[in-house]
């Protein structure tokens, strides 16, 4: 995947944080369910959607943004199960308060939403421009 250089891929965010949740309690939702696998899972064999639903769940920020970070800076418009650009609208509802402990990141995060606006139409390239604007509009405040 191609994460940052201070970050071994072959731990999992257990590891990495050195927090062990165990296993999900009996009645967890499939998505509680999910995000219990996923930080089992080495953050190097992390896809777009497994950052997505991890992101949006607000878990384990500090590693994982600037994961996605590097993936958007490659492709703005990343798709994980949902459409072109949903990793983008999971990193953008990332509150302010975290952008504003990691300048650097927001500046990155900045870059990739200007690399968006040079695309254009999104419909042009299936992702569902309205969405993506609403949520780049409310990151820039």
């Amino acid at each position: 995947m191609g994460t940052s250089h201070d970050v071994d891929e072959s731990l999992t965010l257990e590891q990495i944080e050195d927090r062990h949740w165990g296993n999900p309690p009996a009645d967890a939702t499939r998505l509680i369910r999910t995000v219990y696998e996923l930080r089992h899972k080495p953050i190097g064999s992390l896809d777009v959607e497994d950052l997505r639903i991890l992101l949006l769940q607000q878990e384990s920020l500090d590693v994982l943004v600037p994961i996605a970070l590097t993936l958007l800076e490659q492709n703005p418009l990343a798709e994980g199960d949902f459409y072109p650009g949903d990793l983008l609208t999971a990193v953008l509802k990332i509150p302010q308060a975290y952008w504003q402990q990691h300048p650097d990141q927001g500046s990155r995060a900045s870059a990739v939403t200007g690399a968006v606006e040079s695309l254009g139409n999104l419909d042009d390239h299936d992702a569902p421009h309205d969405t993506i604007w609403q949520q780049i509009n409310m990151f820039r405040g």
